[in-house]
């Protein structure tokens, strides 16, 4: 048995994203009102805080505010107010038209709302932590979970440093620290492995729809400062992905001469020839996108895995221990597109219960309560409105679709009587390969489309070499005896980082897997027809550093 440093604390909490920090901040928050001593203790496996951070992002301020009334004099970094807001149907490469107002659904409107680069903000609100006397450890990665003797959660392992590919322990070796904790808080976001773990092993999502999920992929570019409209929003429907998958494409005009662009591709999808990336890269070059990025740089790159299943898939969120909260529970707002308010909500109410639980006489092991607090709050209610949005959706297409969510949000805000589910993972979703037929993507042409390789390197990802693969196959065999037979091993197109390859050499096949490229965005995990890889944590600090994104 390894010998492991050992530090105790009041809570530990997994993850550096709004609904981790959000927590640590609102337990320090009442600590410090009531004069009570608290150690909060939060882990974050980027090298620093908001270096894996990646969203949109179009937040609503409601959470930040009832966090710190007096964000705005405090410098939290929203700048850019929404002042114009688009929604357009693309009908096909050239074409399309903008929506009127009254077309779009309520949920969409962006009155108050805010462009940010959500990273900036996660740095700013760690700041806030450490002031109120949280210890936040960027650069360790969660690896395992702690038990004490009765099946409880006791904290976590962080991950051993200097570790070998093959196993063995290098001159650097350094044994994870047990961080010991009386409640645990997991705020991995979208698909954390410990979440996903503590889901399997204490049956949370029983009786729950699926968790479904979208892949989000976005760039940054610099444009000249003549071009520059700071809170401008754009959103789009219909192509490139039109009837092959569900999604939407997003353009937001930061302040300092900076734009974002984004997809958002449903994982549902069937055709296993489509490659996410490359309709972003066809979604570019339409005349709604690309006036807006004449003249432009592309400055970073980045992708994450989306939990947009909403109500239905939300699993019990109380486990012997501890929580799950925000994104690693799905607590995003799907007919809204936007996660940050309600994760940070999420961690509020999770504060608010772990608070009161330590100040109890005697401890108590589930908080079971705290899965009525959160239905009861305004995050449970306006996820209860929204949850038809995402099945309606998958039932019925984008059109349609779009249709019964107008009806259902700015007639009946959300309240009609029916509540539907998709209960088909979207795993499950893939058909073979000889049912399809393969998109013909143009060469990218340097320009506004770009590939793999050039688009990985913007995103400033790095692993250290010499370690165990973090990807990790549960039967090796599979990719190239079902995989590829089957669905011509999909891992090669859904993976946005070009992380999976099927190299031929002198008539030989191989399953080649490129973990140094791995943005930590989880498709894998999620996609893969045979539920055949496991994403886990790397060494710790590797993965993407963004900046501004």
């Amino acid at each position: 048995m390894t010998d492991r440093e050992v530090m105790e604390f009041d809570v530990v909490i997994v993850g550096g994203g709004p609904a981790g920090l959000s927590t640590a901040c609102r337990i320090m928050q009442k600590a410090q009102a009531d004069e009570k001593e608290i150690s909060v203790c939060l882990v974050e496996k980027g090298s620093e805080i908001g270096a894996h951070i990646l969203s949109g992002a179009v937040v609503d301020p409601k959470a930040l505010t009832e966090l710190f009334p007096d964000w705005q004099e405090m410098g939290a970094p929203l700048e850019t107010k929404v002042n114009v807001d688009e929604l357009h149907w693309l009908s096909s490469d050239t074409s399309g038209r903008q929506l009127s107002s009254w077309m779009m659904p309520k949920t969409l409107h962006n009155d108050g709302n805010y462009i940010i680069s959500l990273g900036n903000l996660t740095r700013w609100l760690a700041e806030q932590a450490e002031n109120l006397g949280v210890e936040v450890f960027p650069g360790f990665s969660a690896a395992q979970l702690a038990y004490d003797e009765e099946g409880n959660v006791e904290g976590i392992i962080t991950g051993d440093m200097g570790v070998a590919e093959d196993g063995s322990e290098k001159d650097s070796y350094m044994p994870g620290m047990l961080l010991k904790a009386k409640y645990t808080i997991f705020s991995e976001g979208c698909r954390g492995h410990l979440g996903k773990e503590l889901i399997a092993k204490y049956k949370l999502d029983e009786g729950k729809a699926p968790q479904h999920y979208g892949l989000g992929i976005k760039e940054l570019w610099d444009v000249p400062a003549g071009s520059s409209k700071p809170g401008t929003v754009i959103h789009t429907a219909g192509w490139p992905l039109g009837k092959e998958a569900g999604g939407g494409g997003f353009l937001y005009h930061l302040e300092n001469n900076q734009v974002v662009v984004g997809l958002i591709v449903d994982l549902n999808y069937k055709n296993p020839h489509l490659s996410p990336y490359d309709e972003f890269q066809r979604y570019k070059h339409h005349p709604v996108i690309a006036e807006h990025l004449d003249g432009a740089k592309r400055v970073s790159y980045g992708a994450r895995a989306i939990a947009k299943g909403g109500w239905s898939s939300l699993p019990k969120l109380n486990f012997p221990g501890g929580l799950i909260i925000g994104c690693d529970a799905g607590t995003l707002n799907p007919a809204k597109i936007k996660g940050t308010h309600t994760a940070m909500k999420s961690g509020m109410i999770a504060a608010d219960t772990v608070y009161d639980a330590l100040q109890a006489d005697e401890f108590l092991a589930e908080l079971a309560h705290f899965d009525e607090a959160l239905a009861s709050s305004w995050l449970g209610k306006e996820l209860q409105q929204a949850r038809n949005f995402v099945p309606v959706m998958h039932k019925l297409g984008t059109f349609l679709g779009g249709a019964y969510n107008w009806l259902d949000q700015n007639i009946f805000a959300g309240n009609l009587p029916f509540t539907f589910n998709d209960l088909t993972p979207d795993y499950a979703c893939l058909e073979t390969a000889d049912k399809h037929i393969a998109p013909d993507y143009r060469k990218p042409d340097g320009l506004l489309s770009f590939d793999k390789p050039s688009s990985v390197f913007l995103s400033n990802t790095n692993h250290e070499e010499d370690q165990p693969c973090h990807l990790r196959l549960k039967d090796a065999a599979i990719p190239l005896n079902h995989n590829l037979p089957n669905f011509d091993e999909p891992a090669q197109r859904y993976c946005p980082a070009g992380v999976y390859e099927v190299v031929t050499s002198e008539g030989e096949s191989h399953f080649q897997i490129n973990s140094q490229n791995c943005v930590h965005c989880k498709t894998c995990d999620i996609k893969d027809p045979a539920q055949n890889i496991t994403w886990v944590t790397p060494e710790g600090a590797g993965g993407p550093n963004y900046p501004n994104m």
